[in-house]
């Protein structure tokens, strides 16, 4: 039991230059694609922001564990045994990768986006919930039945928080209230004021949630640090594979509300009613601990994935990861700099820190556009359009749309004119290679423009045959 309960033994890290360290081996690392000029390359996936490929490492235990794979909780036999502690196991885990304080409870669930739900579900009476416009829309929209304010984009981390106090100080009436915010954008890369926002929402009686999905696969994630009351985040951003997510933080409003969703796991005891007016009914005695918001047969696989990369990441060392993904970051940021037609997105400012996020425009393309060429010409995938961050995104490039080409954004209506940007994103599983490439694909269709023809085909952009 215990070879599926502890990682495998890593090396001892020590300082290294980023300029010479290994990325982690992750999954896909020598799939090669076909380019539509003729030969194949070995694809470059710089689209980490919308899920990171899964780290070898990962896979290796999610394989390891596979043939004894079980039912958990409820089963008698070794396989359900094994299962149920390595899912428990797997929580002990997750809360030290966390730092949560004592008494916390681990939540797993399918992704931020439901993290994010389930605390929405569980928020008490009259509660008001903060949140920037600059969010995801995971963090933006689950809170359709409280009363929520929604706070314009800052353009510096004091004016973020500056703006809560303002906000938190004018409320009325002074009941229980919840910030939602993000650790580091998913369209800029760049990091929040966590920790301050923090200080800001509990001196004025409110309670904070983290939105880690892009923090906490490039940068530790402390609860007690930082000083947040629940964090959320998804597996499959932080190299491991399925759909599993957590909801970590305090244990009382969880406790206190309805089961998330109803059903066998989440009940300690059910009983039919006998007399009275009630006859027939059923009286349900629910769990108070994490079990209570996970009904059904939890995703025992997805569980151990995400607190294998949790073990993974810690034994690289995040000190040697956040140095070579700055050096990555500095390689992307100077050669955008070096074409004039590029303009990068910041709230901020450029000298921000940031995680491994870069969005940006070009003059005289439309994004989905460049993106088709990136991946079509030069076997690398970037996103394009508005990233689930609709608000944010309209922000930072203004009023102003692109020019309508032959390739429209897949948001914009027919013939509309398009809004949208290009995002590359990376992590720890990026070679150098990757990242030369993709700036040296961008300088030559600037200077020379595509290569192949491209048209709009359900939505998307893709070459002419």
């Amino acid at each position: 039991m215990s070879a599926f309960l502890n990682a495998t033994d890593a090396a001892a890290t020590t300082a290294v230059d980023p300029a010479c360290a290994a990325p982690l081996p992750v999954l896909g690392r020598d799939v090669t694609v076909p380019l539509v000029t003729g030969g194949e390359v070995t694809y470059a996936a710089l689209d980490y922001a919308a899920s990171a490929p899964a780290l070898q490492r990962v896979w290796d235990d999610v394989a390891a564990y596979a043939p004894y794979y079980g039912s958990v909780h409820r089963g008698a036999g070794y396989l359900s045994q094994l299962s149920t502690d390595l899912f428990e196991q797997s929580r002990v885990t997750v809360a030290e990768f966390l730092d949560c304080r004592p008494g916390d409870q681990v939540v797993f669930t399918r992704s931020t986006t439901d993290s994010l739900n389930l605390l929405a579900a569980v928020l008490p009476a009259g509660c008001q919930v903060f949140v920037f416009e600059t969010e995801h829309h995971a963090s933006l929209l689950p809170w359709t039945d409280a009363q929520v304010s929604y706070l314009n984009a800052p353009r510096t981390p004091d004016e973020a928080v500056a703006t809560l106090e303002r906000a938190l100080a004018d409320r009325e009436p002074y009941g229980p209230a919840l910030v939602c915010v993000t650790g580091a954008s998913n369209v800029t890369g760049e990091l929040w004021p966590v920790k301050e926002l923090a200080a800001a929402a509990h001196a004025h009686g409110a309670r904070i949630v983290l939105d880690a999905a892009q923090l906490a696969p490039h940068h530790p994630v402390s609860v007690r640090d930082l000083d947040v009351d629940w964090v959320a985040f998804s597996g499959h951003k932080l190299y491991a594979p399925f759909g599993s997510g957590v909801l970590a933080g305090r244990a009382d409003w969880l406790q206190e509300a309805e089961p998330y969703l109803a059903g066998g796991g989440a009940s300690r005891k059910v009983t039919r009613r006998v007399g009275g007016e009630d006859a027939g009914g059923v009286d349900v005695e629910w769990h108070t601990t994490a079990a209570r918001h996970e009904a059904g047969s939890p995703n025992v696989i997805g569980v151990y994935s995400i607190a294998s990369a949790c073990r993974a990441l810690e034994e690289a060392g995040f000190e040697n990861l956040v140095a070579r993904e700055r050096h990555l970051i500095a390689k992307v940021r100077e050669g955008l700099a070096e074409v004039p037609a590029v303009r990068v997105l910041s709230l901020f400012g450029d000298d921000a820190p940031r995680v491994g996020v870069i969005s940006f425009v070009v003059d005289g393309w439309n994004s989905s556009h460049f993106a088709a060429a990136l991946s079509a010409e030069y076997g690398i995938g970037v996103r394009d359009g508005l990233f689930c961050a609709h608000p944010l995104v309209r922000t930072l490039l203004g009023s102003e749309p692109q020019a309508q080409g032959e390739c429209g954004a897949p948001e914009a209506a027919p013939g509309e004119r398009s809004l949208n940007a290009i995002r590359v994103s990376f992590g720890a599983g990026t070679p150098d290679e990757h990242v030369e490439r993709f700036v040296r694909a961008v300088k030559e269709l600037v200077a020379d423009g595509a290569k192949w023809q491209y048209h709009t085909e359900d939505g998307r952009c893709v070459p002419t045959s």
